[in-house]
């Protein structure tokens, strides 16, 4: 994986954003929210399109219910649906469990990437670790 360059992105650009850059961002994590300032600030400028899964939703949604933040959680939920949503289909289902197979990632991280193959995201925008071992999606990071 390669770590994120916003500035290296081309205009116009489609990113599939995984939930951890998302939740670091929103919950101004001290070590790891700047790495992703410029991205969001690139999308906020109308340069890159951003993409969420329902899954990122699900996740990124959870902080805020689990504290009981209903108007919290519902604001989340109006911004990420402002952005393109990808929903869970059965080509995407297949082409997740193929990954998982040959690639032995988590669930959660397969469906991510067969989200960002079926939309031709330019990358995945991820923290994962586990995407390292991955080729054919440019992952960033």
């Amino acid at each position: 994986m390669e770590p994120l360059d916003a500035k290296a992105l081309p205009p116009g650009a489609l990113l599939l954003v995984d939930s951890a850059p998302i939740i670091y961002t929103l919950e101004a994590h001290p070590k790891f929210a700047g790495r992703y300032k410029a991205l969001f600030a690139r999308h906020a400028a109308g340069e890159l399109s951003l993409a969420v899964t329902t899954i990122t939703i699900a996740e990124v949604l959870t902080g805020p219910l689990r504290a009981g933040e209903e108007a919290l959680a519902k604001r989340y939920r109006t911004v990420l649906e402002s952005w393109q949503v990808v929903d869970f289909t059965a080509d995407i289902a297949e082409t997740a469990a193929r990954l998982r197979a040959k690639h032995k990632l988590k669930w959660p991280d397969a469906i991510q990437l067969a989200s960002a193959l079926s939309i031709n995201a330019e990358a995945l925008v991820t923290h994962d670790r586990d995407f390292a071992k991955v080729r054919g999606l440019r992952m960033v990071g």
